[in-house]
């Protein structure tokens, strides 16, 4: 039973809402906004932003109501467009502080820097609400999505912030394939699925 289905622009609250909810206490993305008392409220600003950039692409995949979501970018796209780029950090800092904006753009930095050369479908975000955890509704969602990249015969990359969710991941066919070391200690790892071609 199919329950995926692609996100529109009027998704884009309830995926933010997601994002900052199943983020809130990540490894990487807990502290990246140190104020916890303001955390939420600052991490929605940054999650707004990928969200609604990737609505452009018809890959943001999302369960009925918006329990669970996937961004996924395709072969050849970006993030965020270059307009979106040159404004993210002064974002950042208007919600946050400079210091607090830098370290999250040298995150993204260096998960930039550990991209594969070749094509692939980049799982940037999934999250399920923390609401809706342990029904099964990201794993349902990311085989949906997978199932149909593989339809493409395509490969499918992800940076996980959380080992607890690696062997989620290894279950439907990533490996790990590098590991980041962030400035806080944390270690990121990046995994990638082959295409079926």
């Amino acid at each position: 039973m199919t329950f995926a289905r692609s996100a529109t622009p009027s998704d884009a609250d309830g995926i933010v809402a997601t994002f900052t909810s199943a983020f809130l206490h990540d490894p990487v993305w807990g502290p990246a906004f140190p104020d916890e008392g303001r955390r939420a409220e600052q991490a929605a600003v940054m999650w707004r932003i990928y969200a609604t950039s990737a609505l452009r692409y018809p890959w943001t995949l999302v369960t009925p109501d918006v329990e669970a979501a996937a961004l996924w970018i395709p072969p050849g796209g970006v993030e965020l467009t270059q307009d979106e780029v040159d404004g993210l950090e002064g974002r950042l800092a208007e919600a946050t502080d400079p210091v607090t904006a830098r370290g999250i753009m040298e995150v993204g930095e260096l998960f930039e820097e550990a991209h594969p050369v070749e094509p692939f479908f980049h799982l940037t975000i999934l999250g399920t609400h923390t609401d809706h955890r342990g029904k099964g509704l990201g794993m349902g969602l990311l085989s949906e999505s997978l199932a149909r990249i593989d339809e493409l015969g395509a490969p499918a990359y992800l940076e996980s912030t959380n080992p607890a969710n690696l062997k989620r991941y290894e279950s439907v066919g990533f490996t790990a394939r590098d590991r980041i070391t962030l400035p806080g200690g944390q270690v990121v790892t990046t995994m990638w699925r082959p295409g079926t071609a």
